[in-house]
């Protein structure tokens, strides 16, 4: 992203927060952070948290609600297992953000897409394979409003 000297980023109030699985879906991840903070969001991040390592995700997820984020993206590849398990332990949106990483059958992230869209925990929304730019927009729309209902002045 380029800036003119004079450019100031407005905040716009809303909080996202953002978790990858693995450390292979980070650039994914990382492209939805930079949009929603674009569009004035504040964003915090959590990497490498994926359901292979699952004791990892308790404390940061808990520290993500303490701090009041507004919706979660969360990147990953292989099997897509991690939203569906977040979204069934958290009280806002998730959105799934599936990643190219993975092999065999269903490899390139279809399994991870998939897997998200067979979920049964509530508040799941998913985005199409390495589509960092459409969460991080939708997660941005959703946090700005809640911002805005909360009655966030922007800055």
């Amino acid at each position: 992203v380029i800036y003119s000297p004079e450019y100031v980023r407005r905040s716009m109030g809303g909080h996202v927060g953002l978790i990858s699985a693995g450390t292979s879906d980070i650039p994914r991840a990382e492209e939805a952070a930079l949009i929603s903070e674009e569009m004035g969001c504040r964003v915090t991040c959590i990497y490498d948290v994926g359901v292979a390592g699952l004791h990892r995700l308790i404390r940061p997820l808990s520290d993500l609600l303490t701090d009041g984020v507004d919706v979660i993206i969360v990147a990953a590849g292989m099997d897509g297992a991690l939203p569906s398990v977040v979204a069934g332990l958290v009280p806002v949106p998730v959105i799934g953000l599936p990643t190219s990483i993975g092999y065999g059958l269903g490899g390139k992230g279809v399994a991870a897409l998939l897997s998200m869209l067979q979920t049964c925990a509530p508040g799941l929304s998913v985005v199409n394979i390495d589509n960092g730019v459409g969460a991080g927009i939708t997660a941005a729309l959703i946090a700005n409003r809640v911002a805005q209902a909360r009655g966030h002045q922007t800055q």
